[in-house]
């Protein structure tokens, strides 16, 4: 009985040493494996690091504001008789724009306009007189004093019927109406505003580090979320002698053409001033850029060691400067001619193998216009 036991045992022992030896060549064989597997090489697309020259610019928000823009108001109160203007067009300086009562005015200025000429009748008849010793200094100098005061009403009369002629100051675009016919205007009471549109100046600042690169006449290009896919342009006119002690920035103002009044005052523009000078910068398209809180970086595409036709990454570090468009300048990491891997970056890594296509490779532009979808 024990020695059936006993073989029974060592039948057991036997077993489990038989299937432990399959089992570690099995894992021995998959280690093995693993360490020579070689993954497929990944398709990549490429861009070559060229070299570009680009024009310095110094960039900035701006606001717009009109060349000339005044809010109508009454001058004298009174009752309005006639609006002269249709909100929102164009008119020409000296146009009549409203109308207030002036009828006792033009009724008073008859009466007037005969004391005027009495007053100078009297004032010759005594000049003539003077002129023979007739009449004493004093008498002549008081005909002359009530010719001037008879002047003198009219003028105020003709004022006061000028003032109450609200007329347009300069040609410009009138805004929307703020009066009713038959109603009494108060002096300061609001009308209508007239804008002059063409040409727009655009307020900006820039740090009181440029200043030396900053004069007159500099151009200057805008472009707004108003107005996509257009740019204007204009020039540097006038620039401020003081720099705001708080926020240390040069004020700077610049005149745009304005032909289309598609710019409007109180509009928020991105401003761009050209710079004389020119850089020479290494560009790539910003789609091959991995970008990191660390560094940013791209992958180098070189030939395998083995010389084989695949071809292998490496992840190079790099530090960038400007952008435009689809393209960013690289500072330093990289030299011209270098092949880099243009889209796609995130899923790569260091060492890979890759083959190039660039069958779908994007069309990179440095001034893109996207289709509108």
């Amino acid at each position: 009985m024990k020695k059936r036991i006993l073989l029974a045992l060592a039948g057991l022992v036997i077993l489990v040493a038989i299937l432990a030896g399959v089992k570690a060549l099995q894992i021995g064989s998959m280690i093995k494996q693993g360490k020579t597997f070689v993954p497929p090489p990944e398709t990549v697309t490429s861009a070559i690091v060229t070299s570009a020259t680009w024009d310095t610019a110094l960039t900035a928000v701006g606001s717009l504001t009109a060349v000339q823009g005044v809010s109508m108001a009454a001058e004298l109160p009174g009752k309005v008789v006639a609006i002269n203007f249709i909100a929102g067009t164009a008119v020409k300086k000296g146009d009549l724009l409203l109308q207030q009562d002036i009828s006792s005015e033009q009724a008073q200025l008859p009466g007037l306009l005969s004391q005027v000429t009495l007053a100078r009748a009297n004032q010759k008849r005594a000049d003539q007189m003077f002129s023979e010793g007739i009449i004493s200094q004093a008498d002549h100098d008081s005909t002359i004093s009530n010719s001037a005061q008879a002047q003198a009403q009219v003028d105020n009369i003709k004022a006061t019927i000028a003032k109450k002629s609200i007329r347009a100051p300069f040609s410009g675009r009138l805004g929307i109406r703020l009066v009713n016919l038959g109603q009494h205007l108060r002096e300061g009471d609001q009308i209508v505003s007239l804008q002059a549109l063409d040409p727009i100046y655009v307020d900006f600042s820039l740090p009181q580090q440029q200043i030396s690169q900053l004069h007159s006449g500099l151009p200057v290009r805008i472009s707004s979320d108003a107005l996509p896919g257009s740019t204007l342009e204009g020039r540097i006119t006038a620039i401020n002698p003081q720099v705001d002690a708080e926020t240390r920035n040069l004020k700077l103002q610049a005149t745009v053409a304005n032909h289309n009044e598609k710019l409007h005052p109180g509009m928020f523009v991105n401003v761009s001033v050209g710079l004389p000078t020119r850089n020479k910068v290494l560009i790539i398209p910003a789609t091959a850029v991995l970008y990191a809180p660390y560094s940013d970086s791209v992958f180098v595409i070189e030939n395998a060691k083995d010389g084989k036709v695949v071809k292998q990454l490496r992840q190079q570090f790099i530090r960038l400067g400007e952008k435009r468009g689809d393209y960013v300048a690289v500072a330093t990491g990289l030299k011209a001619g270098d092949t880099i891997v243009s889209t796609g970056v995130f899923k790569l890594r260091n060492g890979q193998a890759a083959v190039i296509d660039n069958k779908l490779s994007p069309d990179f532009k440095q001034t893109p216009k996207p289709e509108n979808n």
